[in-house]
């Protein structure tokens, strides 16, 4: 865990933070968490909230994930396209059983190389090998983990088998129509990477618990956020 330093800002850290979890929480606009902050008689440009959300979220998002437990052992991939600058371009996501998001990998190709990358990518930011590989009937993945010799751990299955991760494309799809589509690759990769981590923290799945369990799994979750995003003294 390391602790933000918010020094050499106009506003309080407690503001800073206030308006990037607005950000990556809620379907927002960066015009939107301006109004909203507004509204709170705090007067800052959009601007400047998408200045904090590109400074300190992938910050904030590396202390959740330093935070977070091992993920389960069978993990869920698959890629959506996304068109960025009028090019068509593919969104790789990893999900393990419980909707949990473990990466993100904006890619210009849909092929064995793609695969790989994230599988590589994956296995070293989880450090261990999972149980299963389930995906779909892209030829990519068991060409990739044919190389990576865990084609045995490989499930091929149709889109009931892989529904976790088809699922868990649903957020991004709305904060890129909000965002009026990815301006760039580089800024693709940066925001879905942030946004996935707090993502995690959030994502209680309210209507599987109850009203009480939502609660306390609301508050646990804020109080991770608070410490993942607390200031330096």
């Amino acid at each position: 865990m390391k602790p933000i330093s918010y020094k050499r800002h106009r506003f309080p850290a407690d503001t800073i933070r206030l308006a990037v979890w607005l950000y990556f929480r809620f379907t927002t606009s960066l015009r939107d968490v301006e109004e909203m902050l507004a509204e709170r008689g705090i007067d800052v440009t959009y601007e400047t909230v998408r200045c904090w959300a590109n400074k300190f979220g992938p910050a904030i998002a590396a202390n959740i994930r330093r935070r977070r437990g091992r993920a389960d052992s069978v993990w869920h991939l698959d890629e959506m396209v996304v068109c960025i600058n009028g090019k068509r371009m593919f969104m790789w996501r990893a999900v393990d059983k419980e909707g949990e998001v473990l990466d993100v990998l904006v890619q210009k190709r849909r092929n064995k190389a793609a695969a790989l990358k994230l599988l590589r990518k994956l296995l070293k930011s989880q450090g261990f090998v999972p149980d299963q590989i389930v995906t779909d009937g892209l030829l990519s993945y068991p060409a990739a983990l044919r190389d990576l010799g865990c084609l045995a751990r490989h499930k091929p299955g149709r889109l009931r088998e892989n529904n976790r991760v088809e699922n868990s494309h649903l957020p991004v799809r709305r904060r890129e129509r909000k965002m009026q589509r990815f301006k760039s690759q580089g800024q693709a990769q940066r925001f879905v990477s942030t946004h996935g981590a707090i993502y995690n923290t959030f994502n209680i799945e309210r209507h599987l618990i109850s009203r009480n369990t939502m609660k306390h799994f609301r508050s646990a979750a804020m109080v991770e956020w608070n410490a993942a995003s607390a200031a330096t003294a």
